[in-house]
C-alpha cells in the first residue's frame, strides 16, 4: 500500500503525538497519581482556545449544530474525562487501561443494538467475543498478580473499584458515541465544531474540581527541577506542557487521518497506534506484562481489526455488506 504525502503526514502526527502523549501522561502519573484533573483542565483549555481562534473565528461563525444539542454531549464527555482521571487513583496499571480503551467496540455494539436497534453480521459478533475474551483474560491475570503481591485485601478491593469504574466509563463513552452519531445523522459530520464546544462548554465544570486542581498544581511546583533553556523549571510543569501540546498534535493527527485515508486504513492506524503506546508503557516504565497479558492483548486488537474487516474470516474474499 503506497501512501501520499498528506497520508504520511497524518500517520506521522498520530504516532508521534498520541504515543508521546501517553508517555508524558505516565511520567506525570508516576510522580503525582492524582494529577488527572489538572492535566484534563489544561488540555481542554488549550483546545478550546485554539477552537475559538481557528474554528469559530472568535465566535463570528454560526454553528451548524445548534448549541442546545451539544448539552448532552458535553455532559457525557466531561463526565467520562473526569471519571477516567479517578481510575488512575485506584491502582489500575496504565497497560491495562490502554487495553480496556482498545476494547470500546464491545460497548459500542451493545448500545448500538439496545438504543439504535442496529443489526450486525456474524463476523462482528465473533470479533466482539474475541475482544471480550481478551480483556477478561488481561483483567483476571492482573487481578491474580495483584492478589499475590499485595499485603492486604484493601489493595485488591481498591483495584476492583478501579476496574468497575473503567467498565462504567467505557459504556458512558459508547453512549456519547451514540449521541454523537444521532447528531451527525441529522446535521452532518462537524468534527471541528464538536471539538471546540465539547472542550469549551465543560470549562466551568472544573470549578467543582478547583480544590483538587490547586492542590495538584502545588505538587507540580514542588517537583524536581530540570533545566529548560538555562532556566530551572519543576519537571512536572514541563511534562504538563509537553502533554497538552502532544494531545493537540494527536487530535489534529486523527482529524487529518480521517480526511486523508479510507476508513479501514484509519482503523488499522489507530489500532497500531494503541498497540505501540502499550509497548512504550511496558518498555519505558517496566510495567508488568505476562504472556497471558500478551495473549489477551492480541485478542483485543485482533478482534478490533476483524470488526473493521481489516482482517477477514477464512472463506470471505471481500468485506461483507455492513448492516449497521
Amino acid at each position: 500500500m503506497a501512501f501520499n504525502r498528506a497520508q504520511i503526514l497524518a500517520i506521522s502526527l498520530v504516532f508521534i503525538g498520541c504515543c508521546t502523549n501517553v508517555v508524558t501522561l505516565e511520567v506525570i502519573i508516576k510522580q503525582a497519581k492524582g494529577a488527572g484533573n489538572l492535566v484534563t483542565f489544561a488540555q481542554f483549555l488549550l483546545i478550546a482556545v485554539e477552537g475559538i481562534v481557528i474554528t469559530s473565528r472568535f465566535f463570528t461563525r454560526d454553528t451548524v449544530i445548534p448549541l442546545k444539542y451539544y448539552g448532552g454531549l458535553v455532559v457525557l464527555y466531561f463526565f467520562v474525562s473526569v471519571f477516567n482521571n479517578y481510575v488512575l487513583r485506584f491502582d489500575v496499571g496504565m497497560p491495562l487501561i490502554l487495553v480496556f480503551r482498545g476494547s470500546s467496540l464491545v460497548a459500542n455494539l451493545i448500545l448500538g443494538i439496545l438504543i439504535l436497534k442496529k443489526q450486525y453480521s456474524l463476523s462482528k459478533y465473533l470479533s466482539v467475543m474475541l475482544i471480550t475474551a481478551g480483556i477478561s483474560l488481561c483483567t483476571i491475570v492482573s487481578g491474580k498478580s495483584l492478589q499475590s503481591s499485595s499485603n492486604s485485601e484493601g489493595d485488591f478491593s481498591t483495584w476492583l473499584i478501579g476496574i468497575a469504574m473503567l467498565v462504567f466509563a467505557l459504556f458512558v463513552s459508547a453512549l456519547m458515541g451514540v449521541y454523537q452519531e444521532v447528531l451527525y445523522k441529522k446535521y452532518g459530520k462537524q468534527p471541528r465544531e464538536a471539538m471546540l464546544w465539547t472542550h469549551l462548554m465543560p470549562l466551568p465544570g472544573f470549578l467543582m474540581l478547583s480544590n483538587d486542581i490547586v492542590q495538584q498544581a502545588s505538587i507540580f511546583s514542588q517537583s524536581e527541577p530540570m533545566s529548560v533553556f538555562s532556566f530551572s523549571v519543576p519537571n512536572l510543569w514541563v511534562m504538563l506542557v509537553a502533554n497538552i501540546l502532544t494531545q493537540y498534535v494527536c487530535i489534529r493527527g486523527v482529524f487529518y487521518l480521517t480526511t486523508a485515508c479510507p476508513s479501514l486504513t484509519v482503523t488499522l492506524i489507530i489500532t497500531l497506534r494503541k498497540f505501540v503506546s502499550l509497548i512504550f508503557s511496558i518498555y519505558f516504565f517496566r510495567n508488568p506484562f505476562t504472556l497471558y497479558h500478551w495473549i489477551g492483548t492480541a485478542c483485543v486488537f485482533g478482534g478490533t481489526l476483524l470488526f473493521a474487516e481489516v482482517l477477514r474470516l477464512p472463506g470471505s474474499s471481500k468485506p461483507s455488506v455492513k448492516k449497521e
